[in-house]
């Protein structure tokens, strides 16, 4: 398939599946967007990169060099991880009424 033909085709579907403001906008402007948005959400919903880099045909090297400035918001997923890795009760939890895990001393 020509580049002609693959970017006719592309934008057809552009504007079949988006809304005007939708296809002013820079969403979906190359198919690369698709595959970086589905990427970047695999990552960011926990998948291991192992997983992702297999699914993405990457090394797991290159993976995290391209995509690790879009993993956001994972702290306190990893740190609760950890902590029932650990057995440790999370920060804050409330035991025996006492508050952040402090036990009351009699």
């Amino acid at each position: 398939m020509s580049g002609n033909t693959y970017a006719s085709a592309w934008r057809r579907a552009r504007e079949a599946a988006l809304t005007l403001a939708q296809l002013r906008s820079p969403l979906a402007r190359r198919p690369y967007d698709l595959r970086h948005a589905a990427v970047s959400t695999w990552l960011n919903v926990g998948v291991p990169a192992p997983q992702v880099a297999e699914w993405a045909g990457h090394s797991v090297h290159i993976l995290l060099k391209v995509y690790a400035k879009c993993i956001d918001g994972q702290e306190e997923a990893a740190r609760r991880r950890i902590e029932n890795a650990l057995g440790i009760e999370p920060a804050g939890a409330d035991r025996a009424g006492s508050p952040s895990g402090v036990q009351d001393r009699q």
